[in-house]
């Protein structure tokens, strides 16, 4: 038998000795009335051994953290969803009978209590005992408390381990649930729509990446999971909502990094009568606005670099990102069989129909993206890389399209919308022309979307923000799976139930 098997059987022989008592070991009913960190203030006045005076009686309920276990009498630290406060167990307050049953509780035990207030001697604010009530007994003991969950991989499968034991993750959570609640703040302030958009597609759209197939039986046709909203959102402008937004959930068949997780939440938002420079300025103010209430400062660390979110933000187009942080030479960019041949010089393979609009996208993403460390928006993407952003007026080859980048990851990607249809149209058949055996590219044109763009879109700006970044960066968390609270994992090597495993 394992260690692991035998602390379980260790513990389910003890819960049933306890059922055997008639200890109620997953009672229900206890309602606590207070919480850990309100009881804190109010006993801040009392002095060493000192009693609430009054002897007013407060409940709380939580998971025990720690055991101290004396002859008559015992101390254990209960926490709950806001902190935690010691608990004092005392055999003639409690009564023979329980004081015997709480000696074989464990660590990790969900319990109810009662009690007053007091200080012991070396001032710990703490309650005595009056009440105590098993509400979930726990089979598996909780990891070390000094060393916790050590290994990362365990404490993403473990999650719920993992919130039990480390501070640190609650917080990251927590935070995360501030940000994404002052982002609808902040777009509701600026008359901003909330929307949902269908997360099964016919047609992929909005983004270039492999989809996930799903089937439904009574349509009798193949769907596909949400890799953007992008396309219903601007349907909902031809219809007239000037302000959209949603936070979605979105799904792309890729791999795994500490960027990517194949399910992960965006920002998307439209508006009407607006221009990529609108949404740089809008995405610039409430970046920085939300960092500043979640973090108390525009300027925070990120995994030992110190980034400066404080407005205004650097501007550069591509091709000055090239020259002035790649060194690449102005004219090698003026010359597209140039830009090819750098391209192949510095290792990148490019797809036989790519042209130099792609290869300068790739030149950037190689030699550039990863020194940019403080807020950077890179602007005049190549058309070629860009189906759905508006093309220039002055350069047909780039479009008003942005990127954001901090701490040399992309955060946000915004441009004018493309509202003619016949562009539109020429370019879902050239990209469905040129995709060859990629993957990420759909092979059927959305013709809806089309028809959509011909009843009329008005001029407009759009943009997407990864939620996951976003809070990786505010919340100092090196990987995306830190900030995902389930995020996916190669399956885990089951062990055999305990029953087979003697």
């Amino acid at each position: 038998m394992t260690e692991e098997n035998l602390t379980l059987a260790q513990r389910k022989e003890k819960a049933e000795s306890l059922a055997a008592l008639g200890v109620k070991l997953y009672s229900n009913g206890f309602s606590p009335a207070n919480t850990a960190a309100e009881l804190h203030p109010k006993g801040e006045h009392l002095g060493p051994q000192e009693k609430e005076e009054g002897g007013d009686v407060y409940s709380v309920a939580g998971r025990i953290m720690a055991m101290r276990k004396f002859g008559k009498a015992a101390f254990c630290t209960v926490a709950d969803k806001t902190g935690q406060i010691q608990i004092y167990i005392k055999q003639d307050v409690v009564g023979n009978e329980l004081f015997e049953s709480f000696k074989k509780w464990d660590i990790g035990d969900i319990v109810g209590l009662a009690g007053t207030l007091f200080k012991t001697k070396v001032g710990e604010l703490s309650i005595q005992a009056k009440e105590l009530v098993m509400i979930s007994k726990s089979l598996r003991p909780l990891p070390d408390k000094w060393h916790g969950l050590s290994d990362v991989e365990t404490r993403y499968r473990q999650r719920y381990v993992d919130l039990i034991v480390t501070p640190e993750s609650r917080e990251v959570f927590k935070k995360r649930v501030e940000i994404i609640r002052l982002v609808r703040e902040y777009l509701n302030s600026k008359e901003y729509m909330e929307v949902e958009t269908p997360m099964m597609q016919p047609i992929p759209g909005g983004a270039t990446a492999k989809p996930f197939r799903t089937y439904h039986n009574a349509l009798s046709m193949e769907l596909f999971l949400r890799i953007a909203p992008e396309l219903y959102l601007k349907r909902l402008l031809v219809g007239g909502f000037d302000r959209v937004f949603e936070i979605n959930r979105n799904f792309r068949n890729e791999g795994l990094s500490t960027r990517h997780n194949p399910e992960f939440t965006m920002l998307e938002f439209y508006q009407a009568y607006a221009t990529y420079e609108d949404l740089m300025e809008l995405t610039e103010d409430m970046v920085s606005s939300i960092c500043q209430k979640v973090n108390g400062s525009m300027k925070i660390e990120y995994q030992g670099t110190m980034v400066d979110l404080s407005p205004p933000w650097k501007k550069l187009t591509m091709e000055q990102a090239l020259v002035e942080i790649a060194g690449i030479d102005p004219d090698i960019l003026k010359n597209d069989a140039q830009v090819m041949a750098l391209a192949k010089e510095k290792g990148i393979e490019l797809e036989p129909l790519a042209g130099p609009g792609k290869a300068k996208t790739e030149l950037f993403e190689l030699l550039v993206e990863e020194k940019l460390i403080n807020p950077t928006f890179i602007t005049a993407y190549p058309t070629e890389v860009s189906p759905l952003a508006r093309r220039n007026e002055d350069n047909q080859d780039i479009t008003d399209r942005f990127e954001l980048f901090i701490t040399g990851r992309e955060l946000a990607n915004g441009f004018s919308e493309l509202n003619d249809p016949m562009d539109q149209l020429a370019r879902f058949e050239k990209q469905v022309a040129d995709r060859g055996d990629d993957e990420e590219i759909h092979p059927e044109v959305d013709l809806d979307y089309v028809r959509a763009l011909e009843y009329g879109m008005p001029s407009a700006a759009g943009e997407g923000i990864g939620i996951d970044r976003l809070v990786m960066l505010l919340a100092n968390a090196p990987s995306i799976r830190d900030v995902i609270l389930f995020p996916h994992l190669k399956p885990e090597q089951q062990s055999k139930p305990q029953a087979d495993s003697q």
